[in-house]
């Protein structure tokens, strides 16, 4: 007999549920899965439930905050091409196209120790004589009701005493009327003539205008490789920042225009929102400058409004402001990550608000940023007079604790200091004293001397622990430091200011292209070859002016003529990599190639 043949499988039948049989549809996976989840234990279905709504909250906070960035990553591509290097021609050839340029007006020659346009210099020249002197011990010429006058107007700071200024502007609770003095009639014979290198600065503005009228007119800003705009707030701040550079040129057809588009165009009522900061120094300074240049009320009226609608950010529970104010609708807030502020920006409008404060006889204008100066005088968390780069505007405490730079974040903080002081008339004792105590600050504890050529840089200190990385931002300080010694303060801050100057300029000269990267690392060894490292993260180039503004400030104090003949360099640099055929200047990537700087 044959036995039964083997079966390799099992055959099983299903039984049916609710009157229907298995057939695998999406109705049993789902009960099935449903099953799985009951299975589980509470403590793992709450853990799973939590990372579900934490990658939620996650997806939406970065949907925010790259929203604005996805819009332009179409145009990305187009704007990362590489492009050669735009050689500019010859200044010969330059002078012969520039035959069209309206010729500037010709001014006075001003005094050259003096700040400011030449018809503000005649505002101030029959007060020569009373223009004050520190000493460190008063010369006992006057008599002895004069000493008692001059006990109560003297400040003293560790054995200076600086004797306010008494040419400053009425105050404004004032009931003359003030308007700023326009330009006057002049003795050509005592005109200078444009030489070929002003000449080609008004052609490279011109050259920057062409492209900002043709390809972005009333938008924020250029982009010139691709030909388009983009915007920050959408109010016009190229144009605005660029109506005094204009009207200083003599570049009247164009200022006439761009003036034409603030009367008809400039909408400051918008409901948009707008970086206080930003806003303040590029377009509230920029009407204040133009209207003290024209005395045009249309552009004090503009400011006022302005200054008005950025108020409601100084309401907080500590008084540092907001970062952000929605201009139309009256509200303000900090950035959407973070309660902080950082120091420099809330410390860096005090100028453009006093001076509003001053045009319109309003003081509430001041007072408001006064008040932030106030508290961050008395605040602890400083070290030496240095500053943490972040303020909490809730609590109105230093944030961040233990960082000190003067680059990024906290360096205008210092230079302002001084230039409210000076602003003042020389009589506010806490601001001198706070930009004192930074200058000796940053001596005891961020400068140090490279190897192997000894420049002098200024470093960061975070936690004790020093860092000699110096950002391009820190080029302000040299011209700071000269202008203090200008108005009085000690002659070793110019010392300081002129080994500083030397460093920044060769943070231009020791790199391939003349051009300075954003940031550097100053060697300390002293068995290396170079002073400056730079990193690949940190070679690009962003236009920005704090040497070029240093160089003039030391060039007009001092006369010393290399600072004229380093600034030229610069612009003959900025000329060449980052000029675009079409018109306007771009940033650069790598300021370490000539032969491709990876124009953007």
């Amino acid at each position: 007999m044959y036995s039964p043949q083997r079966r390799d499988f099992i055959s099983v039948t299903l039984g049916s549920q609710a009157g229907r049989n298995y057939d695998n549809s999406k109705t049993w996976r789902r009960q099935s899965f449903w099953r799985k989840w009951k299975q589980l234990s509470r403590l793992q279905r709450s853990l799973i439930a939590f990372m579900f709504i934490f990658m939620m909250f996650c997806g939406i906070a970065t949907y925010l905050n790259l929203s604005e960035h996805w819009q332009v990553v179409e145009g990305r591509d187009q704007e990362l091409k590489q492009v050669k290097p735009v050689v500019v021609p010859a200044l010969d050839v330059l002078l012969s196209k520039a035959t069209f340029i309206s010729k500037p007006p010709k001014l006075k020659r001003p005094n050259l120790n003096k700040r400011g346009p030449p018809f503000l210099q005649n505002r101030l020249s029959k007060n020569e004589k009373e223009e004050p002197k520190i000493r460190k011990d008063n010369e006992a010429e006057a008599n002895s009701d004069d000493k008692d006058k001059e006990k109560n107007s003297i400040i003293s700071w560790r054995g200076m005493e600086i004797v306010p200024e008494r040419i400053t502007a009425a105050p404004p609770d004032s009931k003359q009327e003030e308007k700023p003095v326009l330009h006057e009639k002049v003795n050509t014979k005592e005109t200078a003539t444009v030489n070929k290198q002003q000449m080609a600065v008004i052609e490279a503005f011109q050259h920057a205008w062409k492209g900002y009228k043709q390809y972005a007119w009333g938008h924020d800003e250029l982009k010139p490789i691709s030909k388009t705009y983009s915007e920050w707030f959408g109010l016009g701040l190229t144009l605005i920042d660029a109506l005094d550079t204009m009207w200083i040129l003599g570049q009247k057809q164009e200022f006439e225009e761009a003036k034409k588009w603030v009367v008809d165009e400039l909408n400051l009522s918008k409901s948009v929102d707008v970086n206080l900061f930003e806003t303040t120094i590029r377009i509230l300074g920029g009407l204040l400058s133009v209207y003290n240049l024209t005395g045009d009320q249309v552009f004090l009226d503009k400011a006022s409004e302005l200054g008005d609608r950025l108020m409601p950010a100084f309401n907080t529970p500590s008084k540092i402001p907001y970062s952000d104010v929605n201009i139309g609708l009256g509200t303000a807030h900090p950035p959407r990550w973070t309660s902080d502020s950082t120091v420099a920006e809330v410390t860096s409008i005090q100028l453009e608000f006093r001076e509003l404060s001053r045009l319109t006889k309003n003081d509430k204008y001041q007072e408001a940023v006064d008040d932030v100066m106030k508290h961050i005088h008395g605040l602890g968390g400083k070290k030496d007079g240095l500053v943490p780069m972040f303020i909490n505007t809730n609590s109105g405490q230093f944030s961040h604790l233990g960082v000190y730079t003067l680059g990024a974040r906290a360096d205008s903080y210092y230079e302002y200091l001084l230039k409210q002081w000076i602003q003042g008339g020389r009589k506010e004792a806490d601001l001198l004293e706070d930009y004192l105590q930074a200058v000796e600050g940053v001596t005891n504890n961020l400068i140090r001397k490279s190897e192997p050529n000894k420049l002098t840089f200024v470093g960061e200190l975070s936690h004790n622990q020093f860092s000699p990385k110096m950002d391009h931002l820190v080029c302000f300080l040299p011209g700071t430091l000269a202008l203090g010694v200008h108005h009085g303060l000690s002659a070793n801050h110019m010392k300081l200011a002129k080994q500083l100057i030397e460093t920044c300029y060769q943070m231009y000269a020791q790199i391939e292209t003349g051009l300075s990267p954003e940031i550097v690392y100053f060697n300390l060894n002293p068995h290396n070859a170079n002073d400056v490292e730079v990193k690949p993260a940190d070679r690009h180039n962003l236009l920005r002016p704090e040497t070029v503004e240093s160089l003039f400030y030391m060039y007009r104090f001092t006369k010393d003529k290399k600072y004229q003949e380093w600034g030229w360099k610069i612009f003959q640099s900025f000329n060449k990599y980052t000029r675009v055929d079409t018109g306007g200047y771009t940033s650069i990537n790598n300021v370490q190639s000539s032969e491709n700087p990876e124009p953007r």
